[in-house]
C-alpha cells in the first residue's frame, strides 16, 4: 500500500497517544471497551485529569473518556498502559466497543461481558484492523436492544441465549450467528472493510457496504428470521435491583462531565464501573446499605440520579471558549434554558456551537445550533 494510498491517510479522531489541537489545548480520548472500569483505573483517571488536564473528564457516546488541556501527553500514556487501558499503542483509537451496560446484571437474554474482553483482545490481535478509521464502532447488545441504536458499524444483538443476529450498520443482515462465533466473525468483518475502503470512514459509506461484507465472508441472509423489536437508548437511572440480589446505581452528569473529585469518590466505593453511551455511568454491585450512602454522598457532588432530571435528555458540545469554531458558550446557556425551564425531561436535543454538530448523539434529537445571529432550533 502507498503512502499516498487514501486508506492511509488517518483521521482527526483523537486517542490517547495522538491527540487533537483544541482552543484550549491537546484533547486526548481513552478508549474503554464495553465502557468497564475498575476502582482503581478510575483513580488513574481522576488524578490524570487532576494533574494533566483541566480538572474534569468527558464522557462520551460511545462510552469512552476525554480529556481536555493536557500538559503532558507522554506521562498521560505512561500512566493510562502502567493502569492496562492502553494494551496496543498500534490499535489504540480502534477500540470502540460498546456493550449492554446492564449486561450480566440487570435483564437481557445473555451475559456479554466476556465477549468484550475476546473481542478486544482479538482486534488488539489483528495487524490489518490498525488502519480502521477511528471512527470505527463495534457493539456487543445483550438482547434488549439498547446499544444498537448508537448504529454500530459491527456489532451483534443476541435473539436467544445462544444465537445472534449479524447487524451491519446498524441494520438486522438476517445472519444469525452462534455465540461461539460472534468475536470471529465480527472481527472478519471489520477485515473486509479495511480492505474495501478507500475514504469512506463508516460501513454505511461504502457503496452496497453490507452486501459486499457478508459476501467476503461467505455469509447468506436468511429471509425466514423473526423481525427485531425496536428499543430506544434510554441510560439506565437511578435504582437498579440487579438478578443477583445486589443494586447498581445508574447516575448521569450535566454534559457528561466527571470532575475528577467525584471521580475519585467513585473510585473509592472499590466496586465495577460502567461507561454508557449516554454519557452517564453505572455503579456495579452494591448491597443496599451501601448503595444508599452512595446517593447521600454522590447526589450533592453532581451525580444525577433522579430519572426525571432535564439533563438526562440534553446535550452540547464544547462550545466557546473551549473550541474556537463556536459561535456560542452554549454550556452556560443550555444550563440556563434547564434552570428556567425551558427544557425539561423528554425533550431530547443537542446544543450545538457550529454546523459541525460535535457530539450530536444518534437518533431523534432536536438540534439547536448557534449562529452568528442567535441560535437556530431544528
Amino acid at each position: 500500500m502507498s503512502s499516498t494510498d487514501p486508506r492511509v491517510v488517518p483521521d482527526r479522531c483523537p486517542g490517547a497517544l495522538s491527540t487533537h489541537q483544541a482552543a484550549d489545548g491537546p484533547l486526548a480520548r481513552v478508549r474503554l471497551p464495553g465502557g468497564q472500569l475498575t476502582p482503581g483505573q478510575m483513580l488513574v483517571l481522576s488524578h490524570a485529569a487532576r494533574d494533566l488536564g483541566n480538572g474534569s473528564m468527558e464522557l462520551t457516546s460511545r462510552g469512552n473518556i476525554q480529556f481536555r488541556a493536557v500538559q503532558d501527553s507522554d506521562e498521560l500514556a505512561r500512566r493510562l498502559a502502567d493502569a492496562g487501558l492502553l494494551p496496543s499503542p498500534t490499535h489504540e483509537r480502534v477500540r470502540n466497543i460498546l456493550a449492554s451496560p446492564l449486561t450480566g446484571r440487570v435483564g437481557g437474554l445473555v451475559d456479554v461481558r466476556e465477549l468484550i474482553s475476546m473481542l478486544d483482545i482479538a482486534v488488539c490481535a489483528d495487524r490489518e484492523l490498525a488502519d480502521l478509521p477511528g471512527r470505527t464502532l463495534f457493539a456487543l447488545d445483550d438482547g434488549r436492544g439498547d446499544v444498537i441504536t448508537s448504529i454500530p458499524d459491527f456489532a451483534v444483538r443476541a435473539v436467544t441465549p445462544t444465537a445472534y443476529a449479524l447487524m451491519l450498520s446498524g441494520i438486522d443482515s438476517h445472519v444469525r450467528v452462534a455465540g461461539s462465533d460472534v468475536v470471529d466473525v465480527l472481527v472478519a468483518s471489520a477485515r473486509a472493510f479495511v480492505r474495501m475502503r478507500t475514504t469512506e470512514w463508516r460501513l454505511s459509506e461504502l457503496d452496497n457496504g453490507r452486501a459486499r461484507v457478508l459476501s467476503e465472508l461467505g455469509l447468506t441472509p436468511t429471509e425466514t428470521v423473526e423481525p427485531l423489536v425496536a428499543a430506544d437508548g434510554v441510560p439506565p437511572i437511578g435504582w437498579l435491583p440487579q438478578d443477583d440480589g445486589r443494586v447498581s446505581l445508574g447516575g448521569a452528569l450535566a454534559y457528561g462531565t466527571l470532575d475528577a473529585r467525584l471521580g475519585e469518590f467513585l473510585a473509592a466505593i472499590d466496586t465495577p464501573l460502567v461507561m454508557t453511551p449516554w454519557r452517564s455511568l453505572v455503579i456495579c454491585d452494591l448491597d443496599e446499605n451501601t448503595a444508599e450512602a452512595v446517593v447521600r454522598v454522590l447526589a450533592p457532588m453532581g451525580l444525577i440520579f433522579d430519572e426525571n432530571s432535564p439533563w438526562i435528555d440534553a446535550s452540547a458540545c464544547t462550545g466557546s471558549p473551549g473550541c474556537e469554531k463556536s459561535q456560542a458558550d452554549v454550556r452556560s446557556d443550555l444550563r440556563e434554558a434547564i434552570e428556567t425551564g425551558a427544557v425539561t425531561r423528554g425533550d431530547r436535543q443537542h446544543w450545538s456551537g457550529c454546523e459541525r454538530r460535535c457530539g450530536k448523539p444518534k437518533g431523534d434529537v432536536l438540534d439547536v445550533v448557534a449562529g452568528p445571529s442567535g441560535y437556530r432550533v431544528s
